[in-house]
């Protein structure tokens, strides 16, 4: 089977390589959609390499059919539409035990302990079976929507970080597919006016089609000037970085209202620093967080949320390829020319 594998820092290649034998216990997926994130791209551009192994098959934003089904698993038969969440939970941990498996310290996932979905099939584990990892899709969701159920899912355990509640007002800075995601479940979660900030204009049309109620361009405007304008001087209820630039960190608190929320939810290059100013923290009270993966809960209300049609995916998957065609696809996703690109087969 063909499968684009990681040999390397910025060394990948699609090859033919074996194609999985399952277990009884596994279940072998035939990849339909395998969407590019963020992580993907800086694992294989060389600036992620904690976790990673060479050679690999990485790609975690997986949706695909049932091929192969062991004759131990229960619940699953051959033919089925599915997406699989990625990241597997120990159940064990301290974490886990406190109701916080996203954060698990010893978590494995496809993609990174397993070969993920940048490859023809993908074989499911036995541990992400037992997980119950796999949810089944009806045929009104689209394969390249099931894939990003992932991206959702992430961006869901975030939305509930930041705490929005109704009447809300809600900065995105990002209008990429991460921030896109954001503003419309920031819009569902009540708020009552989301204002994005994105200085690329293709990304701005796209955050006015999906619900942005205000459109900034920070290379042209002044944000601050704009959010106090909109928020008679308060600052924004809650702040949403989706997109890892150090130097907006200590801007963000300075455009939050007191008591407000500050969620830095994009990945920031390894070893990245931000000088921030302590006592907007300090003395504003501001709560700041972060937010890693998801938990099992997440994947399953995000796959709800799609499968309802209560975010619109269409709108942000701009390009598919073919496994043969990924070199083209990785230069699409680093010239930024894209939102979401799919991988199909």
């Amino acid at each position: 089977m063909k499968a684009v594998r990681l040999l390397g820092p910025n060394d990948f290649k699609t090859q033919e390589i074996a194609k999985p034998e399952i277990s009884d216990d596994e279940i072998l997926l035939k990849m339909k959609s395998t969407a590019i994130c963020g992580t993907d791209m800086r694992i294989l551009t060389g600036k992620k390499t904690r976790g990673v192994r060479y050679p690999s098959t990485i790609g975690h934003e997986i949706c695909g059919i049932i091929d192969q089904v062991g004759k131990n698993v229960q619940g699953y038969t051959a033919g089925e539409k599915v997406a699989v969440a990625n990241v597997i939970p120990c159940h064990s941990c301290a974490m886990c035990l406190s109701g916080h498996e996203n954060a698990c310290m010893n978590r494995k996932a496809l993609a990174y302990e397993f070969d993920g979905g940048f490859a023809e099939y993908v074989l499911i584990p036995k541990i992400c079976i037992d997980s119950q990892n796999i949810v089944k899709l009806p045929d009104s969701v689209s394969f390249e929507e099931g894939s990003l159920i992932e991206p959702l899912a992430c961006c869901l355990h975030g939305i509930k970080n930041t705490c929005i509640k109704m009447n809300d007002v809600v900065l995105i800075e990002g209008a990429g597919p991460i921030g896109l995601m954001h503003l419309q479940l920031a819009k569902l979660a009540g708020a009552r006016k989301v204002i994005v900030s994105e200085p690329n204009e293709f990304r701005r049309g796209k955050a006015e089609k999906l619900g942005a109620d205000l459109l900034v361009d920070p290379t042209k405007e002044d944000l601050k000037e704009v959010i106090m304008k909109e928020t008679n001087k308060l600052g924004a209820d809650a702040i949403i970085l989706a997109i890892g630039v150090p130097p907006i960190v200590n801007q963000a608190f300075q455009l939050c209202k007191r008591n407000g929320y500050v969620c830095l939810f994009a990945g920031f290059a390894e070893k990245s620093t931000v000088t921030i100013d302590p006592n907007l923290i300090h003395y504003n009270e501001i709560k700041v967080t972060g937010s890693t993966a998801y938990t099992r809960q997440d994947y399953r209300e995000a796959a709800e949320l799609v499968k309802n049609g209560k975010i619109n995916m269409k709108e942000i998957v701009t390009h598919k390829f073919s496994l043969d065609q990924f070199q083209e696809a990785y230069e699409t996703c680093k010239s930024g020319s894209g939102l979401k690109v799919c991988i199909v087969s």
